[in-house]
């Protein structure tokens, strides 16, 4: 059997593996195994090893860790509750004013930690009893939360981002820049879709009036301790990377202690606390690092059976242009969105793609952003929907799944008109890290 006919074996063995119920780093892994075995035969051990070296000796996702400690410290800060009474008090006077709090605690926490269930579930604990004690409209409840837990995909420091420039030899900086104007324009129509549907139909968000008599004095000292630790700490941290400052890892160590102070500061911090965000993180990174581990054994044997220059082969033979082979690639991310987490999507696809960006000529920053921006729609959309399952773990059940489906569709349209500002207008993507990035 030739090597290509081996190499397009290897997708239907995996998601056979998958459907069975393997998880997918270990599907990743005994597919990879099988499909070695005739080119190395008992040597295939000693092969394969060789992704698992690369994997651990990857300086960039040596930032991970650090990432999710981040996000897991921040939970357990009480940051949140303080955000989300800042905003409510600047903001209960506009149209879906606790609904546009809960997005701009969202976006917040997203910048903050790059975790997407951790941002949606913090939020929805905080934001789901407060509306609901206003009579909010379930669906609107539902697309809120979904969306603005979407938002960590996006918006840096994304772990999808950081994993994404590791499988691509990519300046991690330049991808960060690259998604911060993209990513502000999508909270901006999240943002815009709420105000308009709250001013149209009033009765869907009814006001909040329990932050009226808040003193001024005490709304600018909730603000100073709640909103400006977490902008210097997104500041420092996100800006040390992109100017070149600090590495990805040591900017995510530096944000990993400035958590732990900040819950000192708040004085949330127990040891209980602290040991728990660490054995959370290090399940998390386990289990990204595992996929990581099988995606790359995945993608090199894929790559040795000759798989690269096969799927290359056939998209030149389909004879579209650079703009339909783009379309194809995107169409395949936002399907495999439906079956796999974003670290697969990222680890199966972006591997195949590579050979073809050289091929017709494709600004990887440019496809870089389109893709994360379609993971991050695939996670959204149902009836796959990953951000629907973790609302239905927090939701109380009179929001019903046809709330939940209905809630994201607006929100959906939001992410998909994104995608098509920066398919359009290529600069949204990689005008920033031309000026930022070396």
């Amino acid at each position: 059997m030739s090597g290509e006919v081996l190499a397009a074996l290897m997708l239907p063995c995996l998601f056979v593996f998958i459907f069975l119920g393997l998880p997918i780093s270990f599907s990743l892994l005994v597919t990879a195994a099988i499909f070695a075995w005739p080119l190395f035969g008992d040597a295939v051990g000693n092969q394969l090893y060789g992704g698992l070296n690369q994997t651990a000796s990857s300086f960039v996702l040596s930032a991970v860790p650090p990432f999710i400690f981040m996000g897991y410290m921040l939970e357990r800060s009480g940051v949140a509750e303080k955000l989300f009474t800042a905003l409510q008090m600047w903001l209960h006077r506009l149209p879906g004013g606790l609904a546009l709090a809960a997005m701009g605690m969202a976006g917040i926490l997203a910048a903050a930690t790059g975790i997407v269930g951790a941002v949606e579930v913090l939020i929805g604990v905080m934001a789901i009893p407060a509306m609901m004690a206003r009579n909010y409209d379930k669906a609107l409840i539902a697309g809120v939360i979904c969306a603005g837990g979407s938002l960590g995909t996006m918006i840096p420091p994304s772990i999808v981002v950081v994993i994404y420039a590791t499988v691509a030899q990519m300046s991690v900086g330049q991808l960060f820049s690259a998604v911060m104007m993209p990513g502000l324009i999508m909270v901006s129509l999240f943002v815009a879709y709420v105000l308009i549907i709250c001013i149209l139909y009033p009765a869907k968000a009814p006001r909040d009036t329990s932050q009226s008599d808040v003193p001024l004095g005490e709304k600018l000292w909730i603000t100073l301790v709640a909103l400006v630790p977490m902008v210097l700490l997104i500041v420092a941290v996100l800006g040390s990377i992109t100017f070149g400052i600090a590495s990805p890892t040591e900017a995510a160590s530096v944000g990993a202690v400035a958590t732990v102070l900040l819950t000192i500061a708040y004085g949330r911090f127990t040891w209980s606390s602290f040991f728990d965000a660490l054995r959370q993180t290090l399940i998390v990174n386990s289990m990204i690092l595992m996929i990581v581990v099988g995606g790359t054994i995945f993608s090199g044997t894929f790559r040795i059976h000759g798989g690269n220059e096969m799927v290359r082969d056939l998209f030149t033979a389909t004879g579209f242009g650079e703009t339909g082979v783009i379309l194809l690639m995107l169409l395949v991310v936002f399907i495999a969105g439906f079956v796999l987490d974003w670290v697969s999507v990222v680890l199966i696809c972006l591997p195949i793609f590579i050979p073809i960006f050289d091929a017709f000529d494709i600004d990887m920053i440019w496809f870089a952003v389109l893709m994360i921006i379609v993971i991050q729609t695939s996670y959204l959309t149902p009836p796959m929907a990953p951000s629907i399952f973790y609302l239905r773990s927090i939701a109380p059940a009179d929001i019903t799944y046809k709330h939940m489906y209905l809630g994201v569709l607006p929100f959906i349209g939001a992410q998909v008109l994104t995608l098509l500002l920066v398919f359009w207008f290529p600069a949204l993507a990689v005008w920033l890290p031309s000026v930022l990035v070396d």
